[in-house]
């Protein structure tokens, strides 16, 4: 193969990886850049690729009313390696896909490892890459290193956002006392891999608190100590969607309990009622000997997380194999910096990808990785890939991302976004089912979500089906 389709990839992330094996896949030779284990960033604990640092959690796998579990499959049919493994290491998770994360991490490093048009490279590109770098996807993830953050900032005139994003406890599944915790998954749901998992509708732990259990709890949240701030910190804003615990306690007694401690769809069997809060906890091993704090990010100091967490009925034995913690995030703006095909119009032959271009979530990096992946395929094959469509979960993503979904003016304030039928076109659905009874309240609701995945899974299709034929 000749030097012109030598694509390079800097960082070995959800974002990176995915990119590196899409444009592998298409026959394009890549070079995947990786600082660690020469460097470590301020979560990472591994050298391994993908590793999931926050929640093992994908979140939903509905396609039909779930936007979620949209891109999911859109993922899959587009032949995603962090799918592949995502699938391959599923644990009982409900409705939700989630996975082994050290067996995840270590089947997509295994794969890339083996890739015959991968070359890794175990070192740190602490500035922009040389002028010979022609087709360049930069893929650091939001905690990008400084050097090279600094010399983004520098090419573009524009400073990167920022906001933190914290990290839940994990919790030993033997210290959890079931005297008082039970499983049972919200509504009794089953997930759709329920057979493949061992899921049975009762996948989550759940710790029960009453009123006054729940006031203390609250209390103590918001008197607990914190991790202090640099000074230059201090204005970063928070993602609304990965609030710490303590900042959501803050913000009204009643927020933990329409939030992460919300206890809707489950009833104690001790007795036979729902409680007034509950704290859930997910499998993160496929072992099942590791939970983690469902929604519990925080940025209470190690001592605090202990004594706060241990007035959790259930958990006053808890032992921990991870506490919660906190990094900053940083993020381009997007708007106003990348073009349609997520290159930099300072400087278009270096792409961006993950979550450094403003998609929040595991699945959303590794979908702004595969569209890198794709585009800078085709063009170092000589090809062309337009953009999915609008009306796809990849569309919408990438349309919030590049502009398509903020007017100018807007573009300043721009921040993080997971995917959601939102960023979607609208669509009409018929007013009446197929008995002629009118359709309304959540039902009408569910019908919008089911109309958009179906307009969704019908538009992806010849998409990925041109690129094929351009291929051959």
């Amino acid at each position: 193969m000749s030097e012109n389709n030598l694509i390079h990839i800097i960082g070995a992330g959800l974002a990176g990886s995915e990119a590196a094996w899409q444009a592998a896949e298409a026959g394009a030779r890549v070079i995947l850049h990786e600082m660690r284990p020469l460097e470590r960033t301020q979560a990472h604990q591994t050298d391994g690729f993908a590793e999931l640092v926050c929640s093992n959690s994908f979140r939903s796998d509905d396609a039909q009313t779930n936007a979620v579990g949209l891109l999911h499959e859109e993922m899959r049919q587009a032949g995603s390696l962090i799918m592949r493994e995502a699938d391959a290491n599923k644990v009982p998770a409900g409705g939700a896909l989630a996975v082994d994360r050290e067996a995840f991490s270590a089947g997509v490093t295994t794969a890339i490892e083996a890739h015959p048009n991968i070359e890794i490279r175990r070192e740190l590109v602490d500035g922009l890459p040389p002028n010979d770098w022609t087709n360049v996807i930069v893929a650091t993830g939001p905690l990008t290193a400084a050097p090279l953050a600094q010399a983004i900032r520098s090419q573009t005139g524009e400073d990167s956002l920022a906001f933190f994003d914290a990290i839940a406890p994990i919790v030993y599944r033997d210290t959890i006392n079931f005297d008082i915790a039970w499983m049972q998954s919200r509504y009794d749901k089953k997930g759709p891999h329920a057979q493949e998992t061992g899921g049975d509708g009762a996948d989550y732990i759940n710790c029960p608190l009453d009123e006054d259990q729940y006031a203390a709890f609250l209390n103590a949240l918001i008197a607990g100590e914190k991790t202090e701030f640099k000074e230059w910190e201090k204005s970063t804003p928070y993602f609304e969607g990965c609030l710490p615990i303590e900042v959501m306690a803050e913000r009204g007694p009643d927020t933990l309990r329409f939030g992460p401690m919300k206890p809707v769809g489950l009833t104690d069997p001790r007795t036979g009622k729902r409680p007034y809060a509950v704290v859930q906890l997910r499998q993160d091993n496929a072992l099942g000997t590791l939970y983690n704090m469902v929604g519990f990010q925080t940025k209470l100091k190690y001592g605090a997380q202990k004594e706060i967490l241990r007035m959790i009925p259930g958990l006053e034995n808890a032992e921990f194999a991870r506490l919660g913690g906190i990094h900053r995030n940083t993020f381009l703006n997007s708007p106003r910096l990348l073009d349609s095909h997520l290159r930099l119009k300072a400087r278009p032959a270096l792409r961006f990808a993950g979550q450094i271009t403003g998609v929040e979530g595991y699945l959303e990096s590794a979908a702004i990785g595969l569209l890198a992946g794709r585009f800078a395929a085709a063009d170092a094959m000589g090809a062309q890939v337009p953009p999915p469509p609008q009306t796809t979960a990849l569309g919408a993503l990438i349309g919030h991302i590049t502009g398509g979904h903020i007017s100018d003016g807007a573009a300043k304030n721009f921040q993080p976004m997971n995917v959601n039928f939102g960023l979607f076109p609208e669509i009409e659905i018929p007013r009446t089912d197929s008995q002629g009874r009118r359709i309304k309240g959540k039902e009408k609701g569910f019908a919008r979500k089911r109309a958009l995945s179906a307009r969704d899974l019908a538009d992806i299709r010849p998409w990925l089906d041109a690129q094929s034929l351009a291929a051959k």
